[in-house]
């Protein structure tokens, strides 16, 4: 994910101005406060630009993040977010925290089973008694009544415009989307186009395989909800919350 993300991050800010961090950070907090309302202290996975964590630093929680990408990392230090480059699967730290937070479906980059299971037991390893593990997953009902689509996405501020088109490649044997990145990255000032490819392997998940995930490395499931909506997940929610409590 690292080498995904060494050209990609210079655009990443654009490419995601219309997302609105705002309202998922909000509806994080609400998460928090109603299953770990004594909670000061965040450690954030894949942290990104800081996106999410700044937002949360304005709320008054006590925020670090960790992301594999150093260029990500510099971007949200640059922002004022304390954090460094690492592994979630193979990171330690010192301190512990009251959550654990994994968002923008991070954890389905873990295509692998034991990258997997190594980053939820250092989610358990890195919080208090009683702590939660809060992340948001692709749903695999919905993924295979949905199906994923190709889409062309375009975007422009004063320096550069950017047209991305994504196409998804199904595994169905290892519940993988392979999702191929094209973009032309246009410099309006000289008019010069470059184009770069990506390949992003995104895991998605079933309820049953967390529950067994959570049992493995010490959690217990508390909910399961649409991200952003709360509501009850069916084959229209692309989009899962998990919230996990250490045992």
């Amino acid at each position: 994910m690292a080498e995904n993300y060494k050209i990609y991050s210079k655009y990443y800010n654009l490419l995601y101005q219309d997302k609105d961090y705002k309202a998922e950070a909000n509806y994080v907090a609400k998460r928090i406060k109603a299953f770990a309302p004594k909670t000061k202290s965040i450690l954030e996975f894949g942290s990104g630009t800081g996106g999410h964590g700044l937002i949360l630093q304005k709320k008054g929680f006590k925020i670090f993040g960790l992301d594999k990408s150093a260029a990500m990392v510099a971007e949200a230090k640059k922002r004022g977010l304390p954090c460094q480059a690492a592994d979630i699967s193979r990171f330690k730290l010192k301190n512990k925290y009251d959550t654990v937070i994994s968002l923008f479906q991070v954890i389905g980059y873990l295509t692998d089973n034991e990258e997997l299971t190594a980053a939820f037991l250092n989610a358990r390893r890195h919080l208090n008694k009683d702590g939660i593990f809060i992340f948001d997953t692709w749903y695999s009902p919905a993924v295979y009544e949905q199906k994923a689509r190709s889409r062309v996405k375009k975007m422009r501020n004063a320096e550069i415009a950017v047209k991305r088109t994504s196409k998804p490649i199904i595994d169905i044997n290892n519940d993988v989307i392979d999702v191929r990145f094209t973009a032309l990255v246009k410099d309006l000032a000289s008019g010069k186009t470059s184009r770069f490819y990506e390949s992003h392997p995104v895991r998605h998940f079933s309820a049953p395989e967390i529950g067994l995930l959570a049992k493995l490395t010490g959690f217990k499931v508390l909910t399961m909800e649409e991200f952003l909506t709360g509501k009850e997940p069916s084959g229209q929610t692309w989009n899962v919350c998990f919230i996990l409590k250490k045992i």
